[in-house]
């Protein structure tokens, strides 16, 4: 199962929000961001720590995308 951030990149438009204020706001590092444009795995730490700075949820950052071995069972 892949994860995809786009949400959250959304939502940092729809704020208005740079990446880096987040990274300030949120106490993570921009590999953190950088990773999670790349759709790579972050802790859920630092999904809690990006939501509570957000004032959102996690469903309104991330979202799990079926792969594509499990779409053609």
């Amino acid at each position: 199962m892949k994860i995809s951030y786009n949400k959250l990149f959304k939502l940092l438009i729809d704020k208005n929000m740079k990446k880096k204020e987040l990274c300030e706001k949120a106490g993570i590092s921009s590999s953190t961001i950088v990773k999670m444009g790349r759709q790579e795995p972050v802790s859920v730490e630092l999904i809690g720590k990006i939501c509570l700075a957000l004032g959102c949820t996690a469903n309104d950052v991330l979202e799990f995308l079926p792969d594509e071995d499990s779409e053609k069972a």
